[in-house]
Formats: structure tokens, sequence, C-alpha cells
């Protein structure tokens, strides 16, 4: 499957966000934290990297390899959003910190920022290997302006580095966008324009997802 997206060099310096989810539909409320977030922390891109075997929520029923074509087409033309499918290639759970590890030996030199929603930060002591997180990215908390998270202990006790383990919170632009919402318009034949990229909503039309009615009710 295609990669696209900023290659990288024994020299690279950049700083690169780690932004994942289901993506079932990928929708405008991703694009535009992913966006914010890019350009507050000054990242270079931010690869959007869709979950094959999801550990703590349930598994979403798109095929991984149809989310990552709606990805790749929300994202077509861009260079600083990239549709990143390694957790599609990798077999077993998607675990956070097999993907940092990844992207660690495809950008040695590169500042990584795990993106995390508020809500998965709570819980981010209950993942696998926190500390290896830590000591592999900085955490960028995206957040709804004056939405105080700073009292989360999540990272209490963890060591922090210039390159790595620094936790930021980073207010975004939180639209009152839902993946389920899309899916259920579509299933009860309503339109999800303006929710997610045309292309998006192309694709999804095209291969019937989510239960979309087909002609005539047939």
């Amino acid at each position: 499957m295609d990669t696209s997206g900023p290659e990288s060099t024994a020299g690279d310096k950049t700083a690169i966000g780690v932004f994942g989810g289901t993506f079932d539909p990928v929708h405008f409320g991703h694009l535009r934290i992913a966006l914010d977030a890019l350009e507050a922390l000054d990242l270079d891109h931010v690869r959007l990297i869709p979950l094959a075997n999801a550990v703590h929520r349930e598994q979403p029923d798109t095929p991984g390899a149809l989310r990552f074509q709606m990805l790749q087409a929300a994202v077509a033309g861009r260079n600083d959003l990239v549709a990143d499918d390694r957790e599609l290639r990798r077999a077993g759970p998607s675990y956070t910190i097999d993907t940092l590890r990844s992207l660690r030996a495809d950008f040695p030199n590169a500042h990584l920022w795990l993106l995390l929603g508020s809500d998965a930060y709570a819980g981010f002591s209950s993942w696998r290997d926190p500390q290896g997180i830590v000591e592999t990215a900085n955490i960028a908390v995206l957040q709804r302006p004056g939405n105080d998270a700073h009292a989360s202990p999540a990272a209490a006790g963890f060591s922090t580095t210039q390159a790595q383990g620094q936790v930021v919170f980073c207010p975004v632009t939180q639209l009152d966008i839902a993946s389920s919402d899309i899916r259920a318009r579509i299933a009860a034949g309503r339109s999800a324009d303006f929710l997610a990229p045309p292309a998006v909503l192309a694709l999804a039309a095209r291969h019937r997802l989510y239960g979309q009615p087909t002609a005539h009710g047939l």
C-alpha cells in the first residue's frame, strides 16, 4: 500500500505529528484539529494512521483498506497531512508503542509528537508501555480552548527531555462532528454533506458503506 508523504533521511530533523484513530470515516473534525496541531506545534507534517486491530475501543466494521482509501482521498494533494497505513500492514493489536517505534525506525532523528484527545490522555497510564511511549515521543493533548486538563495525573512520574517526554496542552478547533453520526445519516438516507470531504463521501457511496440504501429501495 502507499504511504505517501515526506521521506526519512539520515539527517532528518523534522517534527512529525502522529494522529491515530478509526477514521470510519475521516471527517472535517479530524482534519481541522490535525491542522491546528501542525500549526501550533510547528510540525513539518502530521501522519494520520488508521488502526487495524482496536485495543481500547470497539473494532470498526469498515475494512481497513477502505478506511485508508477514504483517508488518502481526504488529504490528496497535501504534504502537511499524510495518510499512513503502517498499522494496517502490521499483524496483531494496534499498540501505540509499536507504531511509534516503527516511525522512529523510519525517521531516526525526527521529533515525534503523539497527538491525543483529552479523554485518551486521561487513560494514558493504562496503555501498553506508557514509559516507552514518553521515551520515544512527546505528547500533545488536544483540547478545546479554555478546557483545563493540566491537573491530569496521567504523565506523573515520567521523565522529560527536549526531544521526547514533554507533555503540552494544545488548544484546537473542535468541530461537533462524529463519525458515528455520519454513519447514521448515511444509513438513514440523509445527507452527510459538509461533514466530511466530498471525496470521502463519494467513496462511501461507491462502496455502499454504512448501510447506504440501494437505488429505489432495492
